[in-house]
């Protein structure tokens, strides 16, 4: 059975139209919502029974914390032991807005299940209105990771989550599209250190005037498995299609379309970056050459193609500059073929 879907104007939400999804929030129940990057799987963060629904609707690992959504500064501050000048500045140039804090926590507010019980808790103020309006209607810090399935794709639209979440999820505010379409920045502050654990919509070149740059450098992904991660979004394999991805260098796509017709694979998607010229033997989907334009497209477009019934699909490679990081991030993760 599909959830409940209720159309919501994505610039002015009408609150009763957002009444069935608080109610719903404030009994435990699980609402998926739109937010300025990708659609959330909400629940309420100082439930564990809610939070625990959120991983087991994903089927997420334990040791993968959650961000928690919180209306305002000061929610975010009462959440933590120690909020440093940094923190302060970053939240008060890019809140509302899609950069994520990952700060120590207190653990009598937030509990363990959300931060992987781990010392830390991951959040941001979203600056989506359906997201705010939700938050202060309800009066709940929300805790909202990517409603999807663990692994894959991440929602930009209110028709991947139904396709995704089914009836794991009660009830879908439709916001309509993302307006980033790819994850919050995340960035871990120690005193006035910060270090990026996950690229993301908000770019380094946006960050440089008020963080060290040489301190922000993305981790290795850990291993899977056992230890508690520092921040959601940092798993080796992730944002994948169930479709297999391989990144190809333009240049060399040709060959890679015929290496995999050689092998029996007839069915095969392309997905270009600016360039829109036939490939002999693949079907072409472009995205705009420029990196936000073709962020806020890009799971969209891998939602169409892995439901379009190819065998293999190859992503074009995109620059290796810095305002493509967080998309290249994103094409790794989902590029690792079993």
């Amino acid at each position: 059975m599909e959830p409940r879907v209720i159309t919501v104007d994505p610039l002015d939400p009408d609150p009763a139209a957002l009444a069935p999804a608080v109610e719903a929030l404030c009994a435990g129940r699980l609402v998926a919502m739109p937010t300025e990057t990708v659609y959330g799987l909400a629940g309420r963060a100082d439930d564990p029974a809610a939070v625990a629904a959120i991983f087991a609707a994903k089927g997420r690992p334990a040791y993968n914390p959650l961000i928690v959504h919180v209306a305002s500064i000061e929610a975010a501050r009462a959440l933590t032991t120690a909020w440093s000048p940094l923190a302060d500045t970053l939240a008060r140039a890019f809140w509302p807005g899609p950069l994520t804090l990952v700060v120590p926590r207190d653990r009598a507010r937030v509990p363990d299940i959300v931060a992987a019980h781990g010392p830390t808790v991951a959040i941001r103020v979203p600056a989506h209105p359906v997201a705010l309006a939700l938050l202060r209607a309800s009066g709940l810090n929300l805790a909202a990771p990517s409603a999807n399935r663990f692994q894959r794709l991440s929602p930009t639209a209110a028709a991947h989550v139904v396709a995704g979440l089914g009836d794991r999820v009660s009830l879908v505010l439709d916001g309509g599209p993302c307006q980033y379409g790819i994850e919050s920045t995340v960035l871990k502050i120690d005193g006035e250190t910060a270090t990026l654990l996950r690229p993301g919509a908000l770019s380094v070149e946006a960050l440089r005037p008020y963080v060290d740059t040489v301190n922000i450098a993305p981790p290795v992904a850990p291993a899977e498995g056992g230890e508690a991660l520092p921040s959601p979004g940092m798993v080796a394999k992730h944002y994948a299609p169930e479709t297999p991805v391989w990144v190809v260098d333009g240049g060399d796509l040709d060959e890679a379309v015929g290496a995999l017709r050689r092998d029996g694979v007839t069915r095969i998607g392309v997905l270009r970056c600016g360039a829109s010229g036939a490939l002999a033997g693949a079907s072409v989907t472009a995205l705009d050459a420029r990196p936000e334009v073709y962020a806020a497209g890009l799971f969209a477009a891998l939602h169409a193609l892995d439901g379009a019934g190819y065998e293999a699909l190859l992503v074009e490679a995109v620059p290796d500059t810095e305002g493509w990081l967080a998309v290249r991030d994103r094409l790794r993760r989902a590029a690792r073929v079993e």
